[in-house]
């Protein structure tokens, strides 16, 4: 029993050349007359071994040459061998041949259309029909055995022409036309290994059509399909609805001109156009704040960044009398150096969680602790306090060894209690730098 696919099929290729040839002004005979030469066309017996002939002139493809450029398919060499990528499917996280379920392409004379669509039926099995002629299952054997009219309709011969438009051929054949890229190769021509002008691998940038329109197919869909269209309508009308995505910035491109039947048949199928994502270089974010990676005190707060500070210190050092107005001064001064600290180390956190790296960062842990964010960290800047004296005392240290520095020569030498003291002031901010 034949397929109820393949039976679909010739009558709508029945339909189509009835209406291509009878013609309002027919009288009933000729249209009658018509209609005995269209049954007579399209029985098996007549249409299977005509379609089989016609066969090679089309080629399936995964990867169709003519859209790298339309005239690559044919050149002196001869035709462009076609490609058809088996794949196989693997949970590797890559978009590529074999990960996505499409139909194959195909490409050549227009006029042998109807054999493509005729090969790629699916049957009731799932399988496509070139599939089961491929396999010799007995389906394939019973529809091409009925056309066996005479010995040279046997159904190897039949098989044969049909496989052609899946056929690899026994050469393959490229075309200049087609992008290529010529990737070296290492070879062991000596003891030493070396590179020569016969060590390359030609490659030949083909595009994937099928994965090109499934890509268009599921884009369309999310954009203009009727539950899009629902969405939106909801959102119009300020109605409640569970939201839908947009797809912006994207291009769509066209393949073949006014004659996209000249690049392929899914490329014909879908109009010649094919939508693309924004594809540019990444828009680099410019740093204002560097995450240390060493050293807070070397590499993101520097003694002349408090200059004015000292050098106003430096003054107060240098006066003769001692009394608490000036004293006060000095604890303001002192304070002021300390808030830049905190407020650095605010700008450190903010940026903590995008630019601290674990495996790349060298801080001492102490200093990891107070800076980052990350919940290892954070947890126990909340439940511990003995990282936080070992901070206090780099601040004194920062305080007392940043006048030295930026005053130099002229630095008066300060005593330990001054240093006490400085401690006794980071000590008071110790709730703000926690």
């Amino acid at each position: 029993m034949i397929d109820d696919a393949i039976t679909t099929f010739l009558d709508d290729r029945k339909d189509a050349w009835l209406k291509k040839n009878i013609s309002s002004s027919m009288n009933e005979e000729e249209i009658t007359e018509k209609e005995l030469e269209c049954e007579t066309i399209f029985t098996l017996q007549h249409w299977l071994p005509n379609a089989a002939k016609r066969a090679g002139q089309m080629s399936m493809s995964s990867h169709p040459c003519t859209f790298s450029h339309p005239s690559s398919r044919k050149n002196k060499n001869g035709y462009a061998t076609s490609v058809i990528a088996n794949s196989k499917r693997s949970n590797d996280g890559f978009l590529r041949s074999g990960n996505v379920t499409v139909e194959l392409d195909a490409l050549g004379n227009a006029a042998a259309l109807d054999v493509y669509k005729f090969l790629t039926l699916k049957m009731n099995d799932g399988m496509s029909l070139i599939e089961h002629i491929e396999k010799d299952t007995e389906l394939a054997v019973k529809l091409l055995t009925l056309s066996n009219v005479n010995e040279e309709l046997n159904y190897l011969a039949l098989k044969k022409d049909f496989l052609e438009m899946v056929s690899v051929g026994s050469e393959i054949v490229t075309s200049s036309k087609i992008k290529q890229v010529f990737f070296p190769i290492e070879k062991d021509w000596s003891e030493n290994k070396s590179y020569n002008a016969e060590s390359y691998h030609q490659l030949s940038i083909l595009t994937a059509s099928g994965i090109l329109f499934e890509l268009r197919n599921r884009l369309d869909a999310m954009r203009f399909g009727d539950e899009i269209k629902f969405a939106r309508e909801s959102k119009r009308m300020n109605q409640k609805h569970p939201g839908f995505k947009e797809i912006y910035n994207l291009t769509t491109i066209g393949y073949g001109g006014t004659k996209p039947q000249n690049i392929s048949v899914l490329n014909n199928k879908n109009g010649g156009k094919a939508h693309m994502f924004m594809s540019v270089p990444p828009k680099l974010k410019q740093r204002d704040i560097h995450f240390p990676q060493t050293d807070f005190f070397r590499q993101t707060v520097h003694y002349f960044q408090c200059k004015n500070q000292f050098y106003q210190l430096h003054k107060l050092y240098s006066r003769e009398n001692n009394n608490k107005l000036i004293r006060d001064m000095r604890d303001e001064y002192y304070q002021s150096i300390i808030d830049h600290i905190i407020e650095k180390m605010w700008q450190i956190r903010s940026v903590a969680t995008e630019q601290f790296s674990t495996n790349e960062n060298q801080l001492p842990l102490v200093q990891k602790i107070w800076l980052c964010d990350q919940l290892e960290y954070s947890e126990q800047r909340e439940k511990m306090d003995d990282w936080l004296v070992e901070i206090e005392d780099s601040i004194a240290k920062f305080l007392f060894h940043g006048y030295e520095k930026v005053l130099g020569k002229n630095a008066i030498k300060l005593s330990d209690e001054e240093y006490k003291h400085m401690h006794k002031k980071v000590f008071s901010n110790r709730e703000a730098l926690r």
